[in-house]
């Protein structure tokens, strides 16, 4: 298998599935022994190895990987550094860079709001005791499943409010893991809060980059991102059923 995007892809669907299994084991666990699903609150990182270390490793050393951008990660997750960034063939329009990088910006406040305030309904409903850590570790391994499902097959933040032209153009592609373990916030121990607030540095990490260097975010100004010179393909999913979704948009405004 010479095709290097090929690659990735596959690798991709690899990791869906197993966070699909994932998702599912911890269900089962959830509908009939729910006391495992809330010993995660009393996990203690020193201690007998068991296998929440090897679930808390998976989950950390994924996040390890944003800081440190290793060479195998996708160019959507890479094209803030320097050793990615191609120029494009003579120069571009700044103020374009400019108008682009604001209407991001405002398209990803409201992102941060939808998400904030939908997570608020269910931090309300903890505090008020109807649901329990159970329910929010449940719900935090749902996102962490939905994470490659919106890089896969669909993101509603693309479509309906990012409008971006793909994940490797995606202002907030890396918001993935605070978004996946915003629920943690509100549970009260190692296992939850390490991974909140390591998500918490990922996300300014990213912020950071995006903010000194926002040329390299957006494909007018950096070649890398174009389509023509994606590496990554990962839309191979995701492409066809965007434009069965257009399709079906533009064929109801007509009608209307």
């Amino acid at each position: 298998m010479k095709n290097p995007s090929k690659k990735t892809f596959i690798r991709y669907m690899i990791r869906w599935a197993l966070r699909v299994l994932t998702f599912f084991a911890v269900l089962y666990f959830y509908l009939y022994d729910r006391e495992i699903i809330s010993s995660f609150v009393e996990f203690r990182l020193f201690g007998p190895l068991t296998p929440l270390h090897l679930l808390w490793g998976i989950l950390m050393f994924g996040m390890i990987t944003h800081l440190l951008m290793p060479h195998w990660e996708t160019m959507g997750m890479r094209k803030g550094q320097k050793e990615t960034y191609i120029p494009p063939e003579g120069s571009y329009d700044r103020l374009e860079l400019l108008e682009y990088v604001q209407q991001m910006n405002l398209r990803a406040w409201r992102v941060l709001l939808v998400w904030l305030l939908l997570n608020s309904v269910f931090g309300l409903l903890y505090l008020f005791d109807v649901i329990g850590d159970a329910e929010l570790i449940l719900l935090s391994i749902f996102y962490y499943l939905c994470d490659l499902t919106c890089i896969l097959m669909f993101c509603p933040f693309q479509t309906f409010i990012m409008k971006n032209r793909c994940c490797v153009n995606c202002r907030i592609f890396d918001w993935g893991h605070f978004m996946m373990y915003t629920p943690l916030l509100f549970i009260r121990s190692f296992f939850t809060w390490s991974l909140f607030f390591t998500a918490c540095i990922v996300l300014i990490h990213w912020e950071v980059g995006y903010a000194k260097h926002p040329e390299r975010y957006w494909f007018g100004s950096n070649a890398a991102i174009r389509c023509s010179n994606c590496p990554d393909k990962l839309c191979r999913i995701k492409k066809p059923l965007r434009e069965v979704y257009d399709k079906k948009k533009t064929v109801s405004s007509k009608n209307r």
